[in-house]
């Protein structure tokens, strides 16, 4: 890449498992959580012009220009740091909208970690993740680029280290608001906390997510996916990811990736799927930097 552009990765995110734990006086709900990096990317394309102004090209349909996370990135970053050029945006989507994979937040991190570079503001991460966090809760993740370990709305993260294990992922094209889930009356609101020792001591098992049952009342689409999974994959433990509605699998890895393939291409109209490898570092920082 030029020192005038940057072309950076913008990985989407697996939740291994979601269990709420507790709800706040304010009405947030306490979580724990695993945050598991994958190889399905957005590519987020960032060019320095002298004019002072934050330019999209090539925007998303329906996605107007103060909704758009790439754009809130950037003008948030040039604020804080005063910078007086500017940035020519593009981003190309890979991972589906409304799919629950953290891409929106995804492409938030890439365009803050990327401006860093190209303007050379030598910001910290620390820094970054903070300004991240007016954006999304879950940009400081992506920011920081290593698996975690979450806890309380979100905001607490604890690098962890996993083994890098293929998964198989489904968007079965219906999104889902969050905000749909939590308010769900049946929502398991007491799950009893585990520790991260816990967790690592059998990190592929006995996992669950509290906001599934929910949203399969809210998108019938997410019970029918995760049906589809466990037909394609016998024996596996499909669950959602997030507040869905993708759902995913652990993968064996004596799986018949070729006969999986053969039955992705088969999906039900307007369905995304994938197969899809664990990552241990936001890919990102791979371009702009060793940390």
């Amino acid at each position: 890449m030029s020192k005038h552009h940057l072309v950076l990765p913008a990985p989407a995110k697996l939740n291994l498992f979601l269990h709420i734990i507790g709800r706040r006086t304010d009405g947030y709900h306490l979580l724990q959580s695993v945050f598991q990096l994958i190889d399905w990317c957005d590519i987020v394309s960032l060019k320095s012009i002298p004019e002072n102004a934050v330019r999209r090209i090539n925007p998303i349909s329906n996605v107007p220009p103060e909704n758009d996370l790439v754009v809130k990135a950037a003008k948030l970053l040039k604020e804080f740091s005063c910078f007086e050029g500017g940035v020519e945006i593009d981003l190309t989507k890979e991972i589906p909208i409304g799919a629950g994979l953290g891409g929106g937040s995804s492409d938030a991190a890439s365009t803050l970690i990327g401006l860093n570079t190209l303007w050379n503001l030598g910001l910290e991460k620390e820094t970054l993740a903070n300004l991240g966090l007016q954006l999304g809760a879950d940009v400081p993740f992506f920011i920081w680029g290593h698996n975690a370990f979450v806890e309380g709305i979100g905001e607490k993260i604890q690098e962890i280290t996993l083994e890098n294990r293929d998964f198989l992922v489904i968007f079965p094209k219906q999104g889902i608001a969050t905000a749909s889930i939590f308010l769900g009356p049946e929502l398991t609101r007491n799950h009893a906390p585990i520790t991260i020792d816990g967790f690592l001591a059998s990190p592929w098992s006995n996992l669950s997510n509290d906001c599934e049952a929910v949203a399969m009342r809210i998108c019938p689409e997410v019970k029918q996916a995760l049906d589809w999974i466990t037909q394609a994959v016998p024996g596996s433990e499909p669950r959602m990811s997030g507040s869905g509605s993708s759902v995913f699998t652990l993968l064996d890895p004596k799986t018949d990736f070729a006969k999986l393939d053969n039955l992705l291409q088969n999906l039900p109209k307007g369905w995304v799927g994938r197969v899809v490898s664990g990552l241990n570092k936001n890919p990102a920082y791979n371009l702009i930097s060793s940390d």
